[in-house]
This record gives structure tokens, sequence and C-alpha cells, in this order.
């Protein structure tokens, strides 16, 4: 059975990842992260729409002010794009800047009506206590047969950059390796994982990427 590593350590008095999500809303830095992310998630939606038959539908996990399911939406083939976050402000933002489907929803506690061909998720897993959970939960309830995964963190144990962010923040985070992420992939019963480092350079070690499909039985 796989073993979660130790999470970062407890940080008393710790803010939901939420808090501070709404902060930033309200501050306008969902656009920097917008910036930041964009060349990841252009990998990774090359890396997975590689894999989709249209017509698809897809839902973003940790959607943020919705940008990922806006250009999801421009995408041939895409038939629906759905966003959930737990930041009131984030969805907010999302509801006015686009038309698209927004839910407002704490995860794990929240699932949807449907299955989806598609989940992406940027910069969401490490936020929660139990990812490893989660990952079970998307694969067995969230995605269609045949449906694949792709999610990116880049608080990892090999970015040493970002092992200062939970205290610095003041909020939880789950530290696990790139090995401890892709037998979390496994073990959630995903198949043909691959695991990639998107946006890498000189000064970055990269998003790392984690992409699996669920089988068809």
């Amino acid at each position: 059975m796989f073993k979660e590593r130790p999470t970062s350590p407890t940080i008393m008095g710790t803010r939901s990842a939420t808090d501070l999500f709404s902060e930033w809303a309200m501050k306008n830095k969902d656009e920097g992260m917008e910036r930041g992310h964009a060349a990841s998630v252009t990998e990774m939606l090359d890396m997975s729409l590689a894999q989709m038959k249209a017509p698809f539908s897809a839902i973003d996990v940790g959607c943020g002010n919705g940008w990922v399911c806006r250009a999801l939406e421009q995408i041939e083939g895409c038939a629906k794009a759905v966003g959930v976050d737990g930041s009131e402000a984030m969805i907010n933002k999302a509801r006015t800047l686009g038309e698209g489907e927004f839910h407002l929803a704490t995860l794990p506690g929240w699932k949807p009506t449907e299955r989806f061909d598609l989940i992406h998720s940027m910069e969401f897993l490490y936020y929660l206590t139990d990812p490893i959970s989660m990952l079970k939960l998307l694969h067995d309830e969230w995605l269609n047969e045949g449906g694949v995964l792709v999610a990116g963190v880049d608080h990892y144990l090999e970015n040493e950059d970002s092992h200062g962010w939970p205290s610095a923040l003041n909020v939880h985070m789950t530290m696990m390796s790139e090995d401890e992420w892709g037998r979390a992939m496994e073990s959630a019963g995903f198949v043909d994982v691959v695991m990639h480092r998107a946006a890498a350079s000189d000064s970055f070690v990269g998003t790392l990427v984690m992409m699996g499909k669920k089988q068809v039985a």
C-alpha cells in the first residue's frame, strides 16, 4: 500500500487556501497567476488534448478565475468546460469574465453530477491534507472510462525553491516527491501514467505534471 510522505511542517493558525486565493483575487493577483502558469498549462493541455476524441467534456479543478475553461471552450471538439473552485472571489470573477459553468465548492466534499472526459488541475492538489484520496475520487467518481487526468504542481520535493511557501504564505501544503506523485497516480487506478516537467529552464526545475488515463472496463 502506498504511504503518503509526511506533510510539510504544520504551521499554527494556518489560514485556508481558499481565503488566500480570495485575497489574491481581490488584489487582482489572479492575473499574474494566469500569466505565470500559462507556459506550463499550455504543455499540459497539449499533452492531454492529444488523447481526446471529439466531442469531449472537461472540468478544471481549482479553476481560479476560469481562464483555463475559457481556453478550453475555444478548442474545436470541446463540447463543455466546467470550473470548480473553493474561493468565492475567484468564482465571482470567473462568472464575470465568462459565460461558462462555474461551481463554488470546497473539495473533496463536492462532486459533479456528471463525469468528464478530461480533468485538468493546476496548483490545487498539494493544498489538500490528503491529495492521494482526492486522486482516487477523481479517478473513480469524476472521470469517464477512457478519460484523462492531467495535473500540475509547483510545490514538490525536487523544487527546492518551493519548500518555504507554506511558512511564507501561512497555508498548509503537502510535500511529495515526483516518484511519490507517480506512485499515487498508479495507486488511484490510473494507467499509462506519464510524469513530465513542464516549462523547465535554467532557473526553474519545471512544473511537475502527472497525466494518466482511466482504463476502459
